[in-house]
């Protein structure tokens, strides 16, 4: 098979008599990426087809940040698309997407995409859904694929495609990590080796957390306070925006009697690279037989 590049929404082939899946992406894939698309083949089979989009949405992206730096690398999404089992690569141009220019109608994420994420970067999430709900359109698949990585992402898609009565599927496919324990991202190849050394420090605090999940949400939030409260004072320094256990339908805070699932998330300055990373976690009822 010789996968295929289309550049408008005309050039996709036609429905098959299977399934087809969409794997969302701006570009620059990594393992994590190919992950997603073998899953994605899972989902569909053989007689399926999968479809990956390279898109560098401009709506994503605020004042100071990396737009213009973000790695574009087509002709190796391309190989690495094929060898993971796409059958073609949806990469519009931004005249494709946003006939006429930035679009006046845009979602909006509404409370959930004020919190976290969406405090430290204004608007990001309403940029996010309306290109996600624009390739939707375009592509027309029965199931798309998102990383649980960006679990605040992943859940506004969910809320979006419910509230909103999209007929399609999401499926989150759980963070893909290099052996050391760094959440691949196509925003690693801007560290250094020594950001490198710092940025697992967030890995190593939600591992930290993970190790106390059993003395509830409290020592779980302690737990990772004081590895990150550490990594501040390495060179290069930690600098954190966050770290927030959340309920993973709103991503508000959870009480420090909580049962059920949450998502322990952080996010941080290393050198000049942000980086973001998520833990999903069940606390069980303490007074619950085990």
């Amino acid at each position: 098979m010789t996968i295929q590049l289309a550049r408008t929404a005309g050039e996709l082939p036609p429905p098959s008599t299977g399934r087809r899946a969409v794997v969302m992406t701006m570009g620059a894939l990594h393992e994590g990426h190919a992950t997603l698309v073998r899953t994605a083949r899972e989902l569909v089979g053989a007689d399926g087809q999968v479809v990956v989009t390279v898109f560098v949405n401009p709506l994503q992206f605020g004042p100071g940040e990396d737009l213009d730096r973000y790695p574009r690398t087509l002709d190796a999404d391309v190989v690495i698309a094929e060898k993971a089992g796409a059958d073609t690569v949806f990469a519009p141009s931004a005249a494709e997407v946003y006939p006429g220019g930035e679009p006046q109608v845009r979602i909006t994420a509404g409370p959930m995409g004020e919190r976290l994420e969406g405090a430290f970067r204004p608007g990001h999430f309403d940029g996010m859904l309306t290109v996600v709900a624009k390739l939707l359109h375009l592509t027309r698949p029965d199931v798309a694929l998102f990383g649980q990585k960006d679990a605040q992402q992943l859940a506004l898609i969910r809320r979006m495609v419910r509230d909103l009565n999209f007929p399609v599927e999401i499926a989150g496919v759980p963070t893909v990590r290099e052996a050391d324990g760094l959440a691949l991202s196509s925003r690693n190849r801007y560290l250094s080796a020594a950001d490198r050394k710092s940025a697992l420090e967030l890995s190593r605090a939600l591992l930290a957390a993970h190790n106390v999940l059993e003395l509830g949400p409290g020592a779980v939030r302690h737990a990772a306070h004081v590895v990150l409260h550490a990594a501040a004072s390495m060179e290069p320094p930690v600098d954190l925006d966050y770290l927030a256990l959340v309920d993973p339908a709103d991503f508000t805070e959870v009480p420090d009697d909580h049962v059920g699932e949450a998502v322990l998330a952080v996010a941080a300055k290393v050198g000049a690279t942000r980086l973001i990373d998520n833990m999903p976690l069940e606390f069980q009822d303490p007074g619950a037989e085990r």
